[in-house]
Parts: structure tokens; C-alpha cells; sequence
């Protein structure tokens, strides 16, 4: 009885413990796997593609729990539409051109100022002075354009995107479009009065574009146009934001500018859906700037890359473009730990572990009940069958009284064989059996005449004791 029972135990214990390594296995793996988010990637002659593909790059060799899936579109529109509509988990994103409902910021990838130089001699220094003017612009951007038109009716001229024949009617401001190595040209003919272009100020191409103007004038000085109270267009116009390039961005032998230049601006930011988990989108942001060396290594832009500004955690939250909270715990070097990030589903597992274990456990006392309860009838029965026998039988009735302690006891041995039963239950079995067994013997032999008739006693104590035996 005992090795049969040791041997469904043990299978037990290596079924148990099969199916906590293969948990434990399959939980670690859905820890460790590498989150794959979708991001969508505009404009495509900007810096920004570049930038993204760097990250991705980067986050694949370092074997980062994030990995990237990047869509390309053409402009920023459909790059704000494909996180609007669920399409992508992050975006590149210009808010002023159309920012969508679910977007919260988690970087700026590049700050753009909306600069207008012109050689000193030209005397533009404010928006009015724009007035019958025309303005060379060297990259056609439907966005930069509505950023331009927006500020020109704030100031209440008209911008005209084509450059009309003869001189301009009055509050009237002309674009001209042309090639970057046309503009010193066009200052030379005076076919333009100015130069306009919404981009980084630190940007090399801006660098060139204003040496160009400084090659333009006789003096090697340039005149900017200052917009006065950003801040309160800001306002009108939330999307912008108020940009100030210092003094000396440009060069300092003369200063240009020669001291601190107020306008407007725009930036490309980088935005989660609103509804990405918090360690997520921490895991981006922070994974964007301790890469961002080893990514400015295979494009400049990477330098552009900064943390929005907020002065409290509820500003940042609360902002016209709001960051995402997970960025903020970034930020505020609040991010979540392990048990942080996943104590709901830790305390999930305890609670229904515990739980399925106390079912386990129950359902192990029924069987076993059950099984105690099998065998205590038929060591009722048994002592019932001693009883009668007790009380006298004829010999027929003893007989059979005999086949069913038989039965009985093989009933008893077979389900010890087959299932693990307690000790105190099949000692007290065994014996109701010998107790059942011997009655029936002596009643036999009380009762048995002399001569040829079947020794009954003797079967029964031949056959009883190899009942016993196996019951044993």
C-alpha cells in the first residue's frame, strides 16, 4: 500500500512543481519581452525622421525593453492623425499646426523662431515695417506659411504667397519663393527686402542664411524684426510660444544680433497617446535623452532634443499642451520600481493564488473524505457481518456471510492499492476484517458435525489470510 501511495505523491510534487517553474517562466518572459510601439514620422524633409530612426537604431543595439515601429508620412497633418486615430503610440507632432485630442507631450525635438533679417540699411526692425514689403523664404512649408500669414493679420497686414508685378499695394507683404543659392542674388537685385524662415536658430542653415544677409550688407550688420508683446500674442495664439534668441547667436565680430531679439515660435514635439501607461512612457523619455550622445554621433539633430518647460508638476499637466505624467516622473526622478509597476498583478497573483490554493486543498479533504468514507462502510459492514454472526447462522447464511468479508476486503485492498488512504482508517479496516473473519470461523466451528461435510473453517482461515495480507 505504502509505495504505490509514495509514488502518486512524488508525481504529484513534480506535477506541482512543473506547473510553478512553467509559470514562473511564462511570467518572466512577459516581464522581460521588449514593448514594440508604433510611432508616426513627419515632415519627411525635416530633421525629424532622422532623428527617430537614429533612436530606434540605438534602442535595438542597446536591447532596450522598448523597441520602435516607424511610419513615414510627408507632413506633420497625417503624422497627428495616425496618433489621433489610434494608428500609432507616439507622433512627431507641430501643435500649431494641428494638434490631436489625445496627444500629451513627452520631448520637443526642435524649437523653431520664426526669424526675419535684413541688412541694417534696411531699417526693419517691428512688423509694421514690413508693410509693401517682400520677403524671400527658401523652403515652401504649408505649415511655416500659416504661422507666417497668422502673425502678418495679427499686425494687420495681408500676406500675399505669390509675388505680384510692379510694387505692392499698401498693407500688402509678399512672399518670394526661392532657392537658398539664389538669396544673395536677390539682395544684390533688389528683388527682396528681407528674408523670412521658421527654424532653430542654432541650426547650420540659419547660420548660412544669415551670413548671407551679412554679405548683403555694406556694414556687415543685420537688422531683425523684433516682435513686441510675444507673450500677449502667445496668449491669442496658444499653440505658439514666445522665443527669445540671445544676443551674439549668430557670430560676435560685429554682435548678431546685437542684443537679445523677441519673437515667435513653433516646435516639433514628440507626443504619446494619452492612455499609454506611465512606466511606458517614462521608459521613452528617459531611454530619448541617456541615448541622445550616441545618437547626435549619427545626426546633429539629436542636440536639438530638450525636456519641456514647467515650473510645478500641476503646470506641467494642466499646460495648454500638457505633458504626459509619465514623462514627469521622469522628469522629477519619480519613475516607478518593479513592485511599483506591477503590484496590482503581483496582489492579483497572491490573491488568487492563495485562493486556488485553498480550493486545491478543499478539493484534496473531499476526495479524501470521500475516500475515508468508503472504506468506513465497509468496516460497518464488516462489523455488522460479525454481529450476525454472533447472533447465529445457519451454515448456508454463513457461507455467504464468508464471500462478502471476501468481497469486502478485496473491495478495500483495491482502493488502497489505487488511492492513498489514511493509516488509522485501514488499520481499523483490517481489523473489522480479522474481527469479522474470526467470528465467522468460530461460529462455523461451534456449530460443524464430524465427518465428510466441507471444512468450511478451514477455507475460510486459508483464504482470510491472504486477504488480510493484501488489506495489509
Amino acid at each position: 500500500m505504502t509505495v504505490p501511495g509514495l509514488m502518486l505523491r512524488r508525481e504529484f510534487v513534480f506535477l506541482a512543481l512543473a506547473v510553478l517553474l512553467g509559470l514562473g517562466a511564462a511570467t518572466a518572459y512577459w516581464v522581460s519581452r521588449a514593448t514594440v510601439l508604433t510611432i508616426a514620422v513627419a515632415p519627411s524633409d525635416g530633421t525629424e525622421p532622422a532623428v527617430i530612426q537614429a533612436y530606434a537604431d540605438a534602442l535595438a543595439k542597446r536591447h532596450k525593453e522598448i523597441r520602435l515601429k516607424v511610419l513615414s508620412f510627408d507632413d506633420v497633418r497625417d503624422s497627428a492623425a495616425a496618433l489621433q486615430d489610434g494608428r500609432a503610440d507616439l507622433a512627431v507632432v507641430r501643435p500649431d499646426v494641428d494638434l490631436p485630442d489625445n496627444g500629451l507631450t513627452l520631448a520637443i525635438l526642435r524649437d523653431q523662431a520664426m526669424i526675419i533679417a535684413s541688412p541694417e540699411a534696411s531699417g526693419l526692425t517691428g512688423f509694421p515695417d514690413l508693410d509693401r514689403k517682400r520677403l524671400a523664404i527658401l523652403a515652401h512649408r504649408d505649415a511655416d506659411q500659416a504661422l507666417i500669414k497668422a502673425m502678418v493679420e495679427h499686425y494687420g497686414l495681408t500676406l500675399l504667397d505669390k509675388d505680384p508685378e510692379g510694387p505692392l499695394p499698401p498693407r500688402h507683404v509678399a512672399l518670394v519663393e526661392m532657392p537658398e543659392t539664389d538669396l544673395a542674388a536677390a539682395f544684390a537685385e533688389k528683388r527682396v527686402d528681407a528674408v523670412i524662415s521658421v527654424i532653430s536658430p542654432t541650426a547650420p542653415a540659419a547660420q548660412r542664411i544669415i551670413d548671407i544677409v551679412q554679405g548683403a550688407s555694406e556694414n556687415r550688420k543685420v537688422a531683425f524684426v523684433t516682435v513686441a508683446n510675444a507673450d500677449a500674442i502667445v496668449a491669442r495664439l496658444p499653440r505658439l510660444q514666445a522665443v527669445t534668441m540671445p544676443a551674439e547667436t549668430f557670430g560676435g565680430s560685429p554682435k548678431v544680433p546685437a542684443e537679445d531679439v523677441a519673437t515667435v515660435g513653433a516646435s516639433y514635439r514628440l507626443m504619446a497617446r494619452a492612455n499609454l501607461s506611465r512606466p511606458v512612457a517614462a521608459d521613452v523619455t528617459q531611454h530619448l535623452f541617456e541615448l541622445r550622445s550616441g545618437m547626435a554621433n549619427v545626426t546633429p539633430a539629436a542636440d536639438y532634443l530638450q525636456a519641456p518647460g514647467y515650473d510645478s508638476t500641476a503646470a506641467a499637466t494642466s499646460a495648454r499642451l500638457p505633458i504626459h505624467p509619465g514623462a514627469v516622473d521622469y522628469y522629477e526622478r519619480e519613475q516607478q520600481g518593479f513592485v511599483e509597476r506591477y503590484e496590482t498583478w503581483i496582489y492579483l497573483v497572491a490573491f488568487l493564488g492563495g485562493g486556488i490554493g485553498s480550493a486545491v486543498a478543499w478539493v484534496g479533504q473531499r476526495l479524501s473524505r470521500i475516500r475515508r468514507e468508503r472504506i468506513e462502510e465497509a468496516t460497518d459492514q464488516l462489523l455488522e457481518i460479525r454481529r450476525e454472526a454472533q447472533d447465529g447462522a445457519d451454515a448456508s447464511r454463513l457461507e455467504s456471510l464468508a464471500r462478502e468479508i471476501d468481497d469486502l476486503a478485496g473491495d478495500i485492498a483495491k482502493h488502497a492499492l489505487e488511492r492513498p488512504t489514511e493509516a488509522r482508517t485501514m488499520s481499523a479496516a483490517a481489523i473489522a476484517i480479522d474481527a469479522a473473519r474470526s467470528t465467522v470461523k468460530r461460529t462455523i466451528a461451534a456449530g460443524q458435525p464430524t465427518g465428510d461435510e466441507p471444512d468450511l473453517a478451514g477455507r475460510m482461515t486459508s483464504t482470510g489470510a491472504a486477504t488480510s495480507d493484501a488489506a495489509a
